[in-house]
């Protein structure tokens, strides 16, 4: 029997083995893939508070698992098929066999949808990203594609239209999917040029992108950018917490969880944390917060129960 099953070995989840652990609590972390989370795709990090130097988000995550594990938090690689509760009891399934736990932690995080063009996987982390906030620095005063159509798209266009020369803001169709006030906004910035009805062929270049190749009204363009940002939605890891085609806990409408302040999902003793759970910030820092937050409440609900 666990005091706290962990879904998930990103920062959020990892953060929360780590806090956990180190109160006490008899606590597993489970995760299908390596440990570290999609960070580790980031080329560079320069924002985590206390860390000086830039980093890989490879390098940046390298030390937590060990961390986590020094204080008695297992890490299982493995993958979760379903979650339940019964008799105040979470019952874990497995491939090979079922886990029992007082709490669970949900940390399974989301995955940025792909766009689709050639090259694209290989370039991820190396002139590809899905995050404005984290690498859009790494492209001072240089031009950069942003793909897209809809609010995240636009609205990570005009943050990175401070920081580049200039932003190429390529969409497949004739019109925008986003509120009309960020619209405007896009329509009014002079740094923006909106490429509509283009579809992104491929991008290429050695070891890092050099360009993209689009197509418009029939005919291709090559833009020599050396930054892509990738906007085209993203999808919810919640697939452990569909019992049937029901959820074991209250959803929003954009598919992430609904938590309050302290993670508390709405069946007690399950925590949401990281990217899965509703107006999440989609930063290292914030999904680390989270999982912090999430551990100490589970200590409390494991105290009252």
């Amino acid at each position: 029997m666990l005091d706290v099953a962990i879904i998930g070995g990103g920062p959020a989840g990892l953060s929360a083995g780590l806090y956990a652990s180190r109160m006490g609590l008899k606590t597993k972390i489970f995760e299908k893939l390596t440990p570290g989370g999609q960070i580790t795709l980031s080329s560079e990090i320069e924002n985590y508070p206390g860390i000086c130097d830039v980093k890989s988000g490879l390098e940046l995550m390298q030390c937590w698992p060990k961390q986590a594990q020094k204080f008695g938090c297992e890490i299982e690689s493995t993958e979760v098929k379903s979650l339940k509760k019964e008799d105040n009891i979470f019952k874990i399934e497995l491939f090979d066999k079922v886990v029992q736990a007082k709490s669970v932690i949900i940390a399974t995080g989301a995955s940025p949808k792909r766009a689709g063009f050639e090259n694209e996987e290989k370039f991820i982390g190396r002139g590809i990203s899905t995050c404005a906030v984290c690498d859009g620095f790494f492209y001072r005063n240089q031009e950069v594609a942003v793909i897209g159509g809809g609010d995240t798209a636009l609205e990570e266009a005009l943050y990175l239209s401070t920081i580049a020369n200039k932003v190429y803001l390529i969409h497949r169709r004739d019109k925008f999917r986003a509120a009309p006030a960020t619209i405007k906004r896009v329509l009014d910035n002079e740094k923006i040029e909106i490429l509509y009805n283009s579809k992104v062929k491929k991008v290429y270049g050695e070891q890092f992108v050099d360009g993209i190749i689009i197509e418009k009204d029939g005919k291709e363009i090559d833009l020599k950018v050396p930054g892509v940002f990738v906007f085209v939605g993203n999808t919810k890891n919640t697939d452990v917490l569909k019992n049937g085609d029901t959820f074991i806990c209250e959803m929003c409408e954009d598919g992430s969880v609904k938590v309050d302040l302290n993670m508390n999902t709405s069946l007690l003793g399950l925590f949401a944390v990281g990217d899965i759970r509703k107006d999440a910030k989609k930063q290292v820092v914030c999904a680390a917060a989270d999982g912090a937050v999430a551990a100490l409440e589970a200590v409390k609900y494991i105290d009252n129960m």
